[in-house]
């Protein structure tokens, strides 16, 4: 029996995952990761944690060299697909090596979305999605004091709270009126911008950013008001979009992301997709989470298995600025369903019920029984009973 080629392209949780998957099933089919990256699978969710100098980079790497080695997984570091050939399946690399395959997986994932905003390019703008872009800003951040964040989201609060923990001003524009506007719903926006408020940060809610001006680098933020804001660096956290470029070269079919079936296919039967990249039943997810149970069900299904994947409740697990951060599923802003509320000085915790069923939670300041909380709202299991003991245990 011929043995299976598999290449991977993206070496993040999804890709990585998968080839995991693959092994699992396969003993001797040849698996090939290819990534763009220098690192080995890393975590990105401790990028913040690189940045403000909590570890060092050895410490973000999550499979080291051994690992592929035992698992006989080849990975290509610094290696950028610029050619496909659906047809023949194989794809060129950026160094000239053509790589085939049988089956081929995309999981490599997505980019910072920019906004047109006019001095965008500007040097000291930067976002942040990769090591070499926090390499880029803690080299830049050795220079500077004053730090401007556009977007009040996830990834961009923890990267503005570890610039502060190198002693840098933070100012922050959002333009959303409150903060995590898809993780809070406002009395939890609120506290948790008065915590960071009481660590000296910024606010500009409900704002929009202008320009970013300056000469030869950027010197000041412009918002739509008129209302200037002197700075030295600019952070732009504005979410993400799927990388589409080489989808479009192997011809699949794409609207916001590439568009994948339960089985995690894409629109031609030897290619599959995974993680940031995909779209599935019209949404995109961009959340490890997702990401990791996409990656299990592309690397089942693509070495013979058969696993269906039912979508991801989106949820965060987090620690912004010390401060501890959960939320799951319906947050519920404007009040349309029964709420069960518990809150103190330091806590606030909120479950959204809909029928006698769990649909969503916000646990601000302690996420004690989340786990318990978020199962339930994915299974549709009755804990209604039992939300009291939960949310004051």
């Amino acid at each position: 029996m011929k043995m299976k080629k598999y290449l991977i392209i993206g070496s993040g949780v999804a890709g990585t995952t998968a080839a995991e998957n693959i092994r699992q099933n396969d003993a001797t089919g040849e698996i090939t990761i290819v990534t763009d990256e220098d690192l080995p699978f890393y975590y990105r969710v401790r990028l913040p944690d690189y940045l403000g100098g909590i570890v060092a980079e050895s410490e973000l790497i999550a499979k080291k060299k051994a690992w592929y080695d035992q698992k006989k997984i080849l990975l290509k570091l610094n290696s950028r697909v610029r050619e496909t050939d659906p047809g023949e399946k194989h794809v060129m690399a950026a160094d000239g090596v053509s790589l085939s395959y049988d089956r081929l997986l995309l999981a490599n994932g997505s980019h910072p979305f920019i906004p047109p905003i006019k001095g965008s390019d500007l040097k000291g703008v930067f976002a942040i999605h990769t090591v070499q872009d926090v390499r880029q800003i803690v080299q830049a951040a050795e220079k500077i004091n004053h730090v401007v964040l556009i977007g009040g989201g996830l990834l961009g609060l923890e990267a503005a709270n570890a610039l502060h923990r190198l002693g840098k001003n933070i100012t922050v524009v959002e333009f959303f009126p409150r903060l995590l506007p898809r993780q809070l719903d406002t009395e939890g926006a609120a506290r948790l911008q008065h915590f960071f408020e009481n660590m000296n940060f910024t606010f500009r809610l409900g704002a929009t950013t202008r320009e970013i001006s300056g000469n030869d680098r950027v010197e000041q933020v412009v918002l739509e008001n008129g209302d200037i804001l002197p700075t030295e660096m600019v952070i732009i956290s504005a979410g993400v979009r799927p990388n589409l470029e080489l989808a479009k070269m192997l011809d699949l079919k794409t609207d916001k992301g590439v568009i994948v079936d339960k089985f995690m296919q894409t629109s031609q039967p030897d290619i599959f997709a995974a993680g940031d990249v995909i779209e599935y039943e019209g949404r995109t997810y961009g959340i490890w989470p997702a990401a990791m149970e996409q990656g299990k069900i592309a690397g089942i299904n693509i070495s013979g298995g058969r696993a269906a994947y039912a979508g991801t409740t989106l949820s965060n697990i987090l620690k912004v600025a010390g401060i501890d951060l959960a939320s799951a599923g319906e947050i519920d802003e404007e009040n349309r369903h029964e709420s069960k509320i518990v809150t103190s000085a330091d806590i606030y915790k909120k479950v959204v019920i809909d029928n006698g069923r769990v649909i969503g939670c916000i646990m601000l300041g302690d996420r004690n029984n989340f786990n318990r909380i978020n199962k339930a709202i994915t299974s549709g299991e009755d804990i209604t009973n039992e939300l009291d003991t939960l949310l004051n245990g």
